[in-house]
């Protein structure tokens, strides 16, 4: 829970979370090694006291993620995104078969999605099928650029993808995270291009398709896609960690996505574990709209709209009954030490 200076609880989802193992051990050859080394240079944009030693970066385990995100951190709750990459590391990156031992461990401190590749075909609709019922997912995270043996991409308007979209319908997975921003070796850029989102939200308007980390650089065209199909919504992760190296870039994107989005389809993540929650938060919760930016789009960012960033939209996608979570969560570990840590 983030508290204002005047007294306010605003609640926070961080709804792009990861438990990774990137380690040298894991790594199946030269991609999974240059895969994490690419995150690690990401997580350099973060401010200096802030950068970890690659070793912890690659597999930093659950102690340090509960640390960061429910003591140091401000998180209520967090969306375990899983990213399989099973050519790149031995045992995958992280699975939703992994991510769930800590869900298991800590069941109010985390959502656990899914995922699917259309290029599994009849195998790929029986696992969706499994993990829908063993776990109950409602979320999945797509990953169009992973590469499968000598496929190095998929795209969304395939008629194998729709065949994975109308099961989801059928088994009420309403919430789809996309990855469709800036590219990371060895990955093709050209595979988390946007354009293959506008017609499947047009046809799937019952599916919400989460665009992770708004498409950027593609802004303009995420923009006119989301504007004209309303059940596309922005996944702010990388985005937000713009806010400490280039804060103008930072503020032309939000008034961009404010201006043809509004506030209620954008979504906080944090990307942990390329960058902690905490530092961004208060960066963002401290940063006010230039003047300028403000006038040309007739935006702001004010205290109402952070905070339905923060967590009101996420928890009203996810169907989470803030009031009642906060209840379940204000007595545990986590939440004790925060209180004594965060805000004394």
């Amino acid at each position: 829970m983030y508290k204002t200076p005047d007294g306010k609880e605003v609640f926070v989802v961080d709804a792009h979370t990861h438990l990774w193992d990137g380690s040298v051990e894991n790594q199946a050859n030269k991609y999974g090694k240059g895969f994490i080394e690419c995150f690690y240079a990401y997580h350099k944009m973060g401010p200096a006291d802030t950068i970890w030693g690659l070793e912890e970066f690659e597999k930093y385990g659950v102690d340090r993620m509960m640390e960061d995100l429910f003591v140091k951190g401000y998180d209520d709750i967090a969306i375990l995104q899983p990213t399989y990459l099973t050519d790149f590391y031995k045992a995958g990156f992280n699975t939703t078969d992994q991510n769930s031992v800590i869900k298991k461990r800590y069941p109010d401190r985390f959502i656990l999605n899914g995922s699917w590749d259309p290029r599994d075909g009849d195998k790929g609709l029986d696992e969706l099928r499994r993990l829908k019922g063993e776990y109950g997912i409602t979320g999945v995270k797509l990953y169009t650029a992973e590469w499968k043996g000598a496929s190095h991409g998929w795209k969304l308007t395939s008629p194998e993808s729709y065949r994975f979209l109308e099961e989801c319908r059928k088994l009420g997975i309403v919430n789809l995270h996309i990855h469709k921003g800036p590219t990371i070796y060895p990955l093709n850029k050209d595979a988390f291009d946007v354009g293959d989102i506008d017609e499947p939200a047009s046809e799937f308007t019952d599916l919400r398709f989460i665009v992770e980390h708004a498409g950027i650089p593609r802004i303009e065209d995420f923009c006119f896609i989301a504007a004209q199909d309303t059940n596309v919504y922005a996944g702010l992760a990388v985005v937000m960690a713009l806010i400490n190296l280039r804060p103008r870039y930072f503020a032309e994107l939000m008034a961009h996505m404010l201006f043809w989005l509004g506030p209620d389809r954008l979504l906080f993540g944090s990307d942990y574990a390329i960058w902690e929650p905490k530092w961004i938060i208060d960066k963002f919760m401290a940063f006010e709209m230039p003047d300028d930016l403000k006038a040309e789009f007739n935006v702001d960012l004010s205290p109402e709209v952070k905070e339905k960033i923060l967590g009101l939209n996420a928890a009203r996608l996810y169907e989470l009954d803030m009031a009642a979570h906060a209840g379940k969560i204000k007595g545990d570990t986590f939440a004790q030490r925060q209180v004594a840590h965060v805000m004394p």
